[in-house]
């Protein structure tokens, strides 16, 4: 056997969390969360900097606070353990694109490695894969390089002058109501390509134009197929990683016992460029704790509730959110590879964008997305045009919502 290592921190698998629960019923398992291995610090211009000291502008970004270094073991039969998260993923995905309803069933004939139990991830164990050293340069900026560890994984980018389409599918679908253009249902997936979660037309459309899912659902293309989707099969205990345990602790804190995270319980209802979101997470003192943080995109994701069917994308029997707002997107300390001067962002509202012919931004990526946003426009120019892609111009602002943690 291979074993493949990352550098930043000791590996460890993941552990048992026996909890209490009415009637003896026990048992919660913690899962734990991957490095992004984002491993270098930038300016709000895009610039690599020496990453700053403690107190310094800037101090605080995903670089500064190492965690949980990936760790992968190719296993010489075409599969490749997570030795954190004890999931098995197909190594060398096939390079074509499946239909949603195809990729289930990719997935559930696949016979690999000696397992039968193959499956499509869902979005937050496909998202646990998501490597932030990657970068979708132009020819004359040089090689990209995938949001994927390429030493563990074969991944191809596409043909036809297409690089940036390596979206791939979950098993998520977006329960919140129809995405794109109004009418489409939607699953979620990652981009490998390009480094963003959005939702992606599942084949069907819903009835009257983004009616309620009650009202049924039918072809919707004329052929009834979507462009369509890669997929990197997964096997391994369903419903464990993903799957929070929160508790809220009386003092304005929220921790997940299943990650060990902590939580600022509410954002503050101040929106803050990047710089300003970094400075406030390190200053917090709350809930007798001062070594709170800005999260890094995984962190973030982590808390995202995609079973929810309204919004805020986010379990508010224990979390609060003080806007009242369709764009509801907070900060991470993730730069964004492909846009330096741009860091993530998670949407717990709508992820909003617009196609050429639309007049309205509407709910394109769904909420859940992980997007990005312009870190400042101090010293620098905030067009629509400076986030759209071939398909459609995202929602840009340079103001987000911040939710600390430790």
């Amino acid at each position: 056997m291979t074993h493949i290592f990352t550098l930043k921190a000791p590996a460890f698998a993941a552990a048992l969390l026996l909890l209490s629960a009415p009637g003896g019923m026990a048992q919660n398992l913690t899962y734990p969360l991957v490095d992004t291995m984002q491993d270098a610090c930038f300016d709000t211009t895009g610039a690599k900097i020496t990453c700053p000291a403690e107190g310094e502008a800037l101090y605080g970004q995903d670089a500064q606070h190492h965690r949980l270094a990936a760790s992968y073991t190719d296993n010489g039969d075409e599969t490749v353990t997570d030795n954190n998260t004890a999931l098995v993923w197909q190594k060398t995905p096939e390079n074509a694109r499946l239909q949603y309803a195809e990729a289930l069933s990719y997935c559930s004939a696949l016979s690999l490695g000696g397992r039968d139990d193959w499956r499509v991830p869902t979005i937050k164990e496909l998202y646990s894969l998501a490597d932030f050293r990657g970068e979708l340069l132009k020819p004359e900026e040089g090689e990209p390089r995938p949001y994927i560890d390429t030493t563990a994984f074969d991944f191809f980018y596409p043909d036809r002058g297409m690089i940036f389409a390596g979206q791939y599918w979950s098993s998520t679908l977006y329960v919140k109501g129809p995405a794109m253009n109004g009418a489409n249902q939607g699953a979620f997936g990652f981009n490998f390509a390009d480094g963003h979660i959005k939702a992606y037309g599942t084949g069907l459309d819903f009835y009257s134009g983004g009616e309620a899912a009650s009202s049924g659902l039918s072809n919707g293309p004329a052929d009834g197929k979507a462009p369509g989707n890669y997929v990197r099969c997964v096997s391994g205990d369903e419903a464990v990683y993903g799957v929070n345990a929160f508790t809220a602790n009386g003092d304005g804190t929220v921790t997940d016992a299943a990650t060990g995270r902590m939580w600022q319980q509410s954002d503050d209802g101040t929106r803050r460029d990047w710089p300003e979101a970094l400075a406030y997470c390190e200053a917090l003192d709350l809930g007798g704790h001062d070594d709170w943080y800005l999260p890094n995109s995984k962190e973030l994701q982590s808390i995202v509730d995609y079973h929810r069917t309204d919004l805020p994308a986010i379990d508010t029997s224990v979390f609060s959110i003080t806007e009242d707002s369709d764009t509801l997107d907070f900060w991470t300390s993730t730069t964004f590879g492909d846009w330096k001067n741009y860091a993530n962002v998670i949407a717990f509202g709508k992820a909003l964008s617009k196609a050429g012919d639309q007049t309205e931004y509407t709910d394109w990526h769904g909420a859940g997305a992980q997007r990005s946003s312009i870190k400042s426009v101090a010293g620098q120019e905030m067009t629509e045009e400076t986030t759209c892609s071939v398909n459609a111009c995202d929602y840009n602002r340079p103001d987000n919502l911040v939710r600390c943690v430790r």
